[in-house]
């Protein structure tokens, strides 16, 4: 289960289909050398992401990720 306190490069190396929903979100820095090691929520609030759109997107990468095992 991918979480907002894993790395944004982790979270990629475990499902590399979330670029494409963290792209859709806004969220284009997933090829930035920050990735390897800033998390998912840091990098959101670094975009003006709220908790809210944060949770919808650790929702929506975790439904896509169990349906595609």
């Amino acid at each position: 289960m991918i979480n907002k306190t894993m790395s944004i490069g982790e979270i990629i190396q475990i499902f590399p289909d979330s670029v494409e929903i963290m792209m859709n979100y806004g969220l284009h820095c997933v090829g930035c050398h920050v990735a390897s090691w800033e998390s998912l929520e840091e990098g959101c609030r670094g975009h003006g992401m709220n908790d809210s759109i944060i949770e919808a997107l650790v929702k929506e990468i975790n439904t896509k990720y169990e349906a595609s095992k």
